[in-house]
């Protein structure tokens, strides 16, 4: 009795040891991938990441996790000269096959949210532009301050958002299109207004490689958008 009784002290410490020392690698290893994540994307804000799975050790050696769940705050993709910020990114990578050297990995699939406030929208848009939700899902309130015969005109418009095929043929992009133009009966109006009010931005090049848009709405705290992927990159050097 003595005898297995000590076996028994002897296999809870250490498997407490073993926890502890799983427990501590995956929360290195949590921090390090963010801040690899961090900086293959550019963060302008932070990044978060949760690995699912236990033990994480044995996954480790293996080369491959279970899933591993990322949070993305202050996302940047700049196309044509113009920045556009997804205000959070949240995302869950399955299957995914690690470096060999741990800097990152490629994950089987992937799906997600993105969030992006109207706050952000706004800086999106052209110079002069205020964007708020629209009333109803799909909508948004564009008021834009433009020149006109030579005098200065403030006009608001009620504009659908939603997504688009990319010029390229590559992805999706976020288009604003007015549904109606105040006056519009007015010579030239609705040119110089929808010159200001309607406008396309991409979103693509700041998204983890292989993640694309699916779907876009949008309610009173801003446009919600689903993404997924397959052989969705991490991170990596």
């Amino acid at each position: 009795m003595r005898f297995l009784r000590a076996v028994v002290i002897i296999a809870v410490i250490l498997g407490g040891l073993f926890v502890g020392a799983d427990r501590w690698a995956v929360g290195y290893a949590e921090n390090r991938l963010a801040d690899r994540i961090q900086a293959r994307q550019g963060l302008a804000g932070s990044a978060e990441v949760d690995i699912h799975g236990f033990p994480f050790l044995t996954q480790a050696l293996s080369h491959d996790l279970d899933q591993v769940d990322v949070t993305l705050k202050g996302v940047e993709a700049t196309a044509d000269g113009r920045k556009t910020r997804l205000t959070r990114l949240d995302a869950a990578f399955h299957g995914v096959k690690l470096n060999g050297d741990y800097s990152g990995g490629t994950a089987r699939r992937a799906e997600g949210t993105a969030f992006v406030s109207y706050a952000d929208l706004t800086e999106a848009s052209q110079t002069g532009v205020t964007v708020a939700y629209g009333g109803t899902p799909g909508k948004v309130k564009v008021t834009a301050r433009l020149e006109f015969l030579g005098q200065s005109l403030t006009r608001s418009v009620v504009s659908t958002i939603a997504l688009a095929d990319a010029p390229s043929g590559k992805g999706k992009i976020v288009r604003v299109h007015a549904d109606e133009v105040p006056g519009e009966g007015i010579p030239g109006i609705e040119r110089v207004v929808r010159k200001k009010t309607d406008f396309d931005r991409s979103i693509d090049g700041g998204l983890p490689s292989g993640l694309q848009l699916s779907t876009l709405t949008s309610d009173e705290q801003g446009v919600h958008l689903s993404l997924s992927g397959t052989d969705v990159v991490l991170a990596g050097q």
